[in-house]
């Protein structure tokens, strides 16, 4: 099989992984460090390990960050959504072999468009498609989706520290 080249060097596509989707939080715990209340994503729907994810999440209405975010209008905040597209990036990155028990940090967030207000009881999917993963570095491209309806765009950036 030929390397992919985002990869580079490191590994090819259709690494043997443990994870194959979908899957749901446990398994997501498995790869990345976030808990509750922090972990926004409850399932993985479509897993290409090291090129590609999709994620879901269903925004219930009894989340933590919708009480103040606003009384009486609940809206997810746009941010929580970029940190819920890298949380799913991560668990894309990480179930790769090459990258298993690493730690991806934000090294930069670009091109961010949000297109739609996020309200209780959307549905959201997060894509992210890796664009460049190195030993040290990566960087991909992602979108949030509910209902077939753009609601975010991203470029993200990432580095990488040990567990």
């Amino acid at each position: 099989m030929e390397p992919d080249s985002r990869i580079g060097h490191l590994a090819t596509i259709g690494a043997v992984t443990p994870y194959t989707a979908p899957f749901g939080r446990e398994q997501i715990e498995q790869l990345i460090p976030h808990r509750d209340p922090f972990l926004l994503i409850d399932e993985v729907v479509e897993l290409e390990p090291g090129v590609r994810v999709v994620a879901r999440s269903t925004i219930r209405g009894d989340e933590w960050f919708l009480r103040g975010h606003f009384p009486g209008e609940p809206i997810m905040p746009g941010v929580l959504m970029v940190e819920a597209l890298a949380q799913a990036g991560a668990v894309g990155v990480l179930s790769h072999p090459d990258f298993t028990g690493r730690v991806p940090l934000f090294a930069g967030i670009d091109g961010v468009r949000f297109r739609r207000v996020v309200r209780p009881g959307d549905v959201l999917d997060f894509e992210l498609t890796v664009d460049r993963l190195r030993s040290t570095f990566g960087r991909g491209t992602g979108t949030v989706h509910c209902n077939g309806e753009r609601v975010l765009d991203a470029q993200l950036s990432f580095g990488f520290t040990d567990a």
